[in-house]
């Protein structure tokens, strides 16, 4: 049986040996995909290009793109540390993760992309009120992507952290300013084309570079998948770790929580903003069916990645290690790189997790900075009567202000659990966005009052499930420490969140007499099922 201890003194002193070279292979792969993202930028000219790349790439593109959108730091680092420490119950989240797909695929992905331009509030809008509902649409938005963001920062401070040798909490901060910094140019300059090309390359070179780690720990153990789980029992001491419940099964609270998170995960996929706005980049709705199903097969692939690298992370380096390092259970992916391949797999593997936060960080920028200028600013404040180039100037400056935001974000999120934050976006989205769409595509009576009940109910009690939850305070890994106003004992607040927002939506509706138009009720569900009348709305 193969098994490797890498004792922290050692971790350390790799780490400082191998920060320039990890630094070296970052900083190459941030040359070329600056290269790209400037070519790109040639053809945006109109707001149909920013936005939405011209509609220009094809369903396979646009598929790799999707799954480098949803395959983040949450995906890559903390879903490897969560299987190494907890096992069975880590790997929840990436069965959570994978099977939301099917969820976006059957209910969402072809009818939004039917009714919509370019953002979210353009289906809920169309058969409602244009203000009320653009503006709670735009607010939901802005919230979910600032949660996702706070996942990409936290992540990206825990990495360099691990690999520069940076323990300070400054030295950390830095890192995620700079971080920030290099997302606000790719936006600024490339739009979605640019964020485009920039999410495929690092699907590739994610999934790639999984991929070798994989096999790599397969071969170690003989491609036997029952030795490699015994390895793991033998290093962790801990045969607890196949079993469900390390985690979750404590007690009748952290098994409720535990479908509260499964909720938030299955669910939220279909209403985030970032990955709803991929679906404007085809020219078709068949391509956005068939960029999905793309979609659905890399994740997939990606997925049982993580069981075999989690696994493979408890069965090569101890418990006690991978929690001590900088970064914490974030840094077991980068520990593996390190046991399997020294410094060069390790630079690798950093390089591309870097990518891949600078990636999601892009998408969900441009996503927020679409939806502020085009939902609130043109449609809302100039009620229309705006061109697309005053429409742009506007949202590349909205990208200067979330880019900063975010930055300030990342570092107050430092040391989290960079998949458990992402679970909370999860909820978010899950509580403030799916029943309204939902309800829009499928029910002719939904209106206005509705849409909106439903929106700043779902999001109004998911923001403050989460304040009142151990996640911020009254236990040893909340975000401040010291202080205790927990009520809500749970840490995701999806269970109680999201059926809320399905039933305000109701409720909102049947005591509301407003009756939207039956004509343009009736040229929705046309357009979401047959997508006949869709192109020439999305043209102009």
């Amino acid at each position: 049986m193969n098994t490797l201890y890498i004792p922290a003194a050692v971790s350390a002193d790799a780490v400082r040996e191998t920060g320039w070279l990890n630094m070296l292979i970052f900083g190459l792969f941030v040359a070329v995909t600056l290269v790209v993202v400037l070519r790109a930028s040639r053809n945006n000219k109109t707001a149909a290009d920013y936005y939405a790349a011209g509609r220009s790439f094809t369903g396979p593109q646009n598929g790799t793109a999707i799954a480098g959108d949803y395959l983040s730091a949450a995906s890559f680092l903390g879903i490897v540390g969560a299987i190494a420490i907890n096992g069975y119950d880590g790997f929840l989240y990436s069965i959570g993760f994978l099977v939301a797909w099917l969820v976006a695929l059957l209910l969402v992905a072809e009818m939004l992309r039917n009714t919509g331009k370019f953002t979210m509030a353009d289906v809920l809008s169309f058969r409602l009120k244009q203000r009320p509902v653009r503006i709670a649409a735009a607010i939901t938005t802005l919230a979910v992507c600032f949660f996702y963001l706070l996942a990409q920062m936290a992540g990206a401070g825990g990495l360099v952290s691990l690999l520069m040798g940076i323990d300070s909490r400054i030295g950390q901060s830095l890192v995620i300013a700079i971080v920030g910094a290099l997302m606000i140019i790719y936006v600024l300059v490339g739009g979605m084309k640019g964020t485009t090309w920039v999410q495929i390359i690092k699907a590739c070179l994610l999934i790639a570079g999984t991929a070798v780690m994989t096999v790599w720990v397969l071969a170690i153990n003989g491609f036997n998948l029952s030795e490699l789980l015994g390895s793991a029992v033998e290093m962790s001491g801990n045969a607890a770790i196949l079993d469900p419940g390390l985690q979750y099964g404590k007690s009748e609270t952290s098994k409720l929580d535990f479908v509260s998170l499964g909720l938030a995960l299955v669910l939220g996929t279909a209403a985030l903003p970032h990955v709803l706005m991929r679906f404007y980049t085809v020219p078709t709705a068949k391509e956005a069916r068939r960029s999905v199903v793309w979609a659905i097969w890399l994740i997939g692939l990606f997925y049982l990645f993580t069981l075999v690298l989690g696994y493979g992370a408890a069965a090569l380096i101890e418990r006690e290690t991978i929690i001590g390092a900088p970064g914490g259970v974030n840094s077991a992916a980068p520990l593996l790189a390190f046991a399997l391949g020294g410094p060069v797999l390790l630079g690798l593997i950093a390089a591309v997790a870097f990518a891949t936060i600078l990636a999601v960080v892009a998408g969900l920028t441009i996503t927020a900075a679409a939806s502020f200028a085009h939902d609130i600013y043109a449609n809302v404040v100039r009620k229309g009567k705006v061109d697309a180039d005053g429409e742009v100037k506007v949202a590349r400056r909205t990208v200067l202000v979330i880019g900063v935001v975010s930055i300030l974000g990342g570092i107050g999120a430092q040391g989290q659990n960079v998949a458990f934050l992402v679970a909370l976006a999860f909820a978010v989205a899950a509580s403030a966005n799916l029943p309204t769409i939902i309800y829009s595509l499928y029910w002719r009576r939904f209106n206005t009052r509705g849409a909106v009940w439903s929106m700043y109910g779902g999001l109004g009690s998911a923001i403050l499930l989460i304040i009142l939850s151990p996640v911020v305070s009254g236990a040893e890994t909340s975000m401040i420490s010291g202080a205790d106003f927990a009520i809500f004992p749970l840490n995701n607040p999806g269970i109680v969140s999201i059926p809320l927002a399905f039933f305000l939506g109701f409720l909102g509706t049947v005591t509301s007499k407003d009756d939207e138009s039956p004509e343009k009720q009736a040229e929705m569900e046309v357009r979401s099922l047959t997508g006949v009348g869709a192109e020439k709305a999305v043209d102009h």
